[in-house]
Protein backbone atom coordinates (compact mmCIF):
# COMPACT_ATOMS: atom_id res chain seq x y z
CA UNK A 1 0.00 0.00 0.00
CA UNK A 2 1.47 3.31 -1.06
CA UNK A 3 2.16 5.91 1.55
CA UNK A 4 0.18 9.16 1.37
CA UNK A 5 2.02 12.10 -0.15
CA UNK A 6 4.29 13.79 2.35
CA UNK A 7 3.57 17.33 3.32
CA UNK A 8 6.34 19.91 3.36
CA UNK A 9 8.44 19.88 6.52
CA UNK A 10 9.18 23.14 8.28
CA UNK A 11 12.57 24.49 7.31
CA UNK A 12 15.54 24.77 9.62
CA UNK A 13 18.77 26.71 9.58
CA UNK A 14 20.70 23.48 9.95
CA UNK A 15 21.90 22.82 6.37
CA UNK A 16 21.70 19.06 6.96
CA UNK A 17 18.02 19.21 7.89
CA UNK A 18 16.79 21.38 5.05
CA UNK A 19 13.22 21.63 3.87
CA UNK A 20 13.49 20.03 0.45
CA UNK A 21 15.13 16.64 0.82
CA UNK A 22 12.50 14.48 2.51
CA UNK A 23 10.83 13.50 -0.73
CA UNK A 24 14.12 12.10 -2.03
CA UNK A 25 14.60 9.70 0.87
CA UNK A 26 13.52 6.19 -0.20
CA UNK A 27 11.85 3.63 2.02
CA UNK A 28 8.50 2.26 3.18
CA UNK A 29 8.94 2.25 6.95
CA UNK A 30 8.44 5.63 8.55
CA UNK A 31 10.35 7.58 11.17
CA UNK A 32 9.63 7.03 14.85
CA UNK A 33 10.82 8.66 18.06
CA UNK A 34 12.32 5.37 19.21
CA UNK A 35 14.22 4.83 15.98
CA UNK A 36 15.45 8.42 15.90
CA UNK A 37 16.68 8.21 19.49
CA UNK A 38 18.52 4.97 18.68
CA UNK A 39 20.31 6.61 15.75
CA UNK A 40 21.16 9.64 17.91
CA UNK A 41 22.59 7.31 20.54
CA UNK A 42 24.71 5.48 17.96
CA UNK A 43 26.21 8.65 16.46
CA UNK A 44 26.85 10.36 19.77
CA UNK A 45 28.35 7.16 21.17
CA UNK A 46 30.75 6.88 18.22
CA UNK A 47 31.73 10.54 18.57
CA UNK A 48 32.45 10.23 22.29
CA UNK A 49 34.36 6.97 21.90
CA UNK A 50 36.52 8.34 19.09
CA UNK A 51 37.15 11.52 21.09
CA UNK A 52 38.34 9.44 24.06
CA UNK A 53 40.70 7.50 21.82
CA UNK A 54 42.19 10.75 20.49
CA UNK A 55 42.56 12.10 24.02
CA UNK A 56 44.30 8.89 25.10
CA UNK A 57 46.81 9.39 22.30
CA UNK A 58 47.55 12.87 23.64
CA UNK A 59 47.82 11.62 27.20
CA UNK A 60 50.34 9.02 26.06
CA UNK A 61 52.60 11.88 25.01
CA UNK A 62 52.27 11.41 21.25
CA UNK A 63 51.20 15.00 20.57
CA UNK A 64 52.19 14.85 16.91
CA UNK A 65 49.81 11.96 16.23
CA UNK A 66 47.07 13.62 18.25
CA UNK A 67 47.37 16.84 16.26
CA UNK A 68 47.34 14.84 13.03
CA UNK A 69 44.16 13.05 14.11
CA UNK A 70 42.61 16.38 15.10
CA UNK A 71 43.43 17.94 11.73
CA UNK A 72 42.18 14.91 9.81
CA UNK A 73 39.01 14.93 11.90
CA UNK A 74 38.32 18.61 11.32
CA UNK A 75 38.93 18.50 7.57
CA UNK A 76 37.24 15.12 7.13
CA UNK A 77 34.18 16.21 9.09
CA UNK A 78 33.83 19.39 7.04
CA UNK A 79 34.14 17.49 3.75
CA UNK A 80 31.67 14.84 4.93
CA UNK A 81 29.08 17.49 5.74
CA UNK A 82 29.45 19.03 2.30
CA UNK A 83 29.15 15.63 0.60
CA UNK A 84 26.07 14.76 2.64
CA UNK A 85 24.41 18.10 1.96
CA UNK A 86 24.99 18.20 -1.79
CA UNK A 87 24.79 14.50 -2.73
CA UNK A 88 21.86 13.51 -0.49
CA UNK A 89 22.79 9.79 -0.45
CA UNK A 90 19.91 7.32 -0.49
CA UNK A 91 21.45 5.63 2.54
CA UNK A 92 22.78 8.34 4.87
CA UNK A 93 23.99 5.92 7.56
CA UNK A 94 27.58 5.47 6.27
CA UNK A 95 28.09 9.22 5.86
CA UNK A 96 26.58 9.97 9.26
CA UNK A 97 28.80 7.39 10.94
CA UNK A 98 31.85 8.69 9.08
CA UNK A 99 31.05 12.22 10.27
CA UNK A 100 30.77 10.98 13.86
CA UNK A 101 34.17 9.31 13.57
CA UNK A 102 35.82 12.42 12.12
CA UNK A 103 34.20 14.80 14.59
CA UNK A 104 35.20 12.54 17.47
CA UNK A 105 38.81 12.89 16.38
CA UNK A 106 38.46 16.65 16.09
CA UNK A 107 36.57 17.15 19.36
CA UNK A 108 39.04 14.92 21.21
CA UNK A 109 42.09 16.90 20.12
CA UNK A 110 40.28 20.23 20.47
CA UNK A 111 39.21 19.34 24.01
CA UNK A 112 42.68 18.08 24.98
CA UNK A 113 44.29 21.32 23.82
CA UNK A 114 41.88 23.53 25.75
CA UNK A 115 42.01 21.35 28.85
CA UNK A 116 45.78 21.62 28.82
CA UNK A 117 45.53 25.39 28.75
CA UNK A 118 42.54 25.76 31.11
CA UNK A 119 42.24 22.97 33.67
CA UNK A 120 38.65 21.84 34.21
CA UNK A 121 37.23 23.71 31.24
CA UNK A 122 36.06 20.61 29.36
CA UNK A 123 33.96 19.34 32.26
CA UNK A 124 32.40 22.78 32.57
CA UNK A 125 31.77 22.98 28.82
CA UNK A 126 30.32 19.47 28.72
CA UNK A 127 27.93 20.20 31.57
CA UNK A 128 27.05 23.53 29.99
CA UNK A 129 26.26 21.86 26.68
CA UNK A 130 24.05 19.24 28.34
CA UNK A 131 22.22 21.98 30.24
CA UNK A 132 21.64 23.96 27.05
CA UNK A 133 20.24 20.90 25.29
CA UNK A 134 17.96 20.18 28.23
CA UNK A 135 16.75 23.76 28.54
CA UNK A 136 16.11 24.10 24.80
CA UNK A 137 14.21 20.83 24.71
CA UNK A 138 12.08 21.91 27.66
CA UNK A 139 11.36 25.32 26.12
CA UNK A 140 10.39 23.64 22.86
CA UNK A 141 8.34 20.78 24.28
CA UNK A 142 6.50 23.12 26.68
CA UNK A 143 5.78 25.44 23.72
CA UNK A 144 7.39 28.33 25.57
CA UNK A 145 9.44 28.93 22.43
CA UNK A 146 7.70 27.99 19.20
CA UNK A 147 9.39 27.55 15.85
CA UNK A 148 7.18 30.08 14.12
CA UNK A 149 8.00 31.19 10.56
CA UNK A 150 9.36 34.49 11.90
CA UNK A 151 11.50 32.72 14.51
CA UNK A 152 12.85 30.33 11.89
CA UNK A 153 13.64 33.11 9.43
CA UNK A 154 15.54 35.02 12.10
CA UNK A 155 17.65 32.06 13.22
CA UNK A 156 18.30 30.98 9.62
CA UNK A 157 19.52 34.47 8.70
CA UNK A 158 21.75 34.75 11.77
CA UNK A 159 23.21 31.28 11.22
CA UNK A 160 24.07 32.07 7.62
CA UNK A 161 25.68 35.35 8.69
CA UNK A 162 27.77 33.59 11.34
CA UNK A 163 28.84 30.93 8.86
CA UNK A 164 29.94 33.64 6.43
CA UNK A 165 31.80 35.39 9.24
CA UNK A 166 33.77 32.26 10.08
CA UNK A 167 34.60 31.64 6.42
CA UNK A 168 35.86 35.22 6.06
CA UNK A 169 37.89 34.85 9.25
CA UNK A 170 39.45 31.61 7.99
CA UNK A 171 40.35 33.10 4.60
CA UNK A 172 41.84 36.20 6.23
CA UNK A 173 43.94 34.08 8.60
CA UNK A 174 45.45 32.23 5.63
CA UNK A 175 46.26 35.13 3.34
CA UNK A 176 46.62 38.12 5.68
CA UNK A 177 47.43 39.08 9.23
CA UNK A 178 44.07 40.82 9.58
CA UNK A 179 41.39 39.19 11.69
CA UNK A 180 37.65 39.70 12.13
CA UNK A 181 37.25 42.19 15.01
CA UNK A 182 36.25 40.67 18.36
CA UNK A 183 35.59 37.17 16.93
CA UNK A 184 38.60 35.64 18.68
CA UNK A 185 39.50 38.34 21.18
CA UNK A 186 39.03 37.80 24.92
CA UNK A 187 37.89 41.29 25.83
CA UNK A 188 34.34 42.17 26.89
CA UNK A 189 33.18 42.65 23.30
CA UNK A 190 34.82 39.39 22.26
CA UNK A 191 32.96 37.57 25.03
CA UNK A 192 29.68 39.16 23.96
CA UNK A 193 30.25 38.10 20.34
CA UNK A 194 30.90 34.49 21.35
CA UNK A 195 27.94 34.54 23.75
CA UNK A 196 25.73 35.76 20.91
CA UNK A 197 26.99 33.01 18.59
CA UNK A 198 26.41 30.42 21.31
CA UNK A 199 22.86 31.71 21.67
CA UNK A 200 22.20 31.32 17.94
CA UNK A 201 23.64 27.81 18.00
CA UNK A 202 21.41 26.95 20.95
CA UNK A 203 18.28 28.23 19.23
CA UNK A 204 19.12 26.00 16.29
CA UNK A 205 18.30 23.11 18.61
CA UNK A 206 14.71 24.40 18.80
CA UNK A 207 14.45 24.26 15.03
CA UNK A 208 16.03 20.80 14.91
CA UNK A 209 13.61 19.39 17.52
CA UNK A 210 10.71 20.91 15.64
CA UNK A 211 11.97 19.58 12.33
CA UNK A 212 12.33 16.05 13.71
CA UNK A 213 8.81 16.17 15.14
CA UNK A 214 7.37 17.28 11.81
CA UNK A 215 9.27 14.57 9.99
CA UNK A 216 7.79 11.93 12.28
CA UNK A 217 4.28 13.37 12.16
CA UNK A 218 4.42 13.51 8.36
CA UNK A 219 5.39 9.83 8.10
CA UNK A 220 8.78 10.57 6.58
CA UNK A 221 10.77 7.50 5.45
CA UNK A 222 12.69 5.65 8.13
CA UNK A 223 16.07 6.63 6.68
CA UNK A 224 15.16 10.12 7.87
CA UNK A 225 16.11 8.95 11.36
CA UNK A 226 19.75 8.94 10.28
CA UNK A 227 19.37 12.41 8.79
CA UNK A 228 17.79 13.66 11.99
CA UNK A 229 20.55 12.20 14.16
CA UNK A 230 23.23 13.52 11.82
CA UNK A 231 21.79 17.04 11.79
CA UNK A 232 21.38 17.13 15.55
CA UNK A 233 24.99 16.01 16.03
CA UNK A 234 26.17 18.87 13.82
CA UNK A 235 24.32 21.39 15.99
CA UNK A 236 25.38 19.90 19.33
CA UNK A 237 29.06 19.93 18.33
CA UNK A 238 28.69 23.59 17.33
CA UNK A 239 27.15 24.39 20.73
CA UNK A 240 29.97 22.53 22.53
CA UNK A 241 32.74 24.26 20.58
CA UNK A 242 31.25 27.70 21.22
CA UNK A 243 30.80 26.86 24.90
CA UNK A 244 34.49 25.97 25.19
CA UNK A 245 35.48 29.17 23.39
CA UNK A 246 33.26 31.26 25.66
CA UNK A 247 34.66 29.73 28.85
CA UNK A 248 38.23 30.14 27.64
CA UNK A 249 37.64 33.84 26.95
CA UNK A 250 36.15 34.30 30.41
CA UNK A 251 39.16 32.53 31.94
CA UNK A 252 41.44 35.01 30.19
CA UNK A 253 39.89 37.95 32.01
Amino acid sequence: MALPPMRAVTSTSNPVLSNNFWSNIPGYETMSYEGTMQKIGVLFGITILTALVTVSVGMSGDFGLMMLLTMIGGIGGFITVLVMIFSRPKNPAPGAIMYALFEGMFVGGFSFAYESAYSGIILQAGLGTVCIIGVMYFLWSAKIIKATPAFQATIISLTMAIAALYVISFVLSIFTTVGVPFLHSSGPLGILVTLFILGVASFNLILDFHFIERGINNNSPKTGEWWAAFGLLVTVIWVYVEMVRLLSKIRNQ
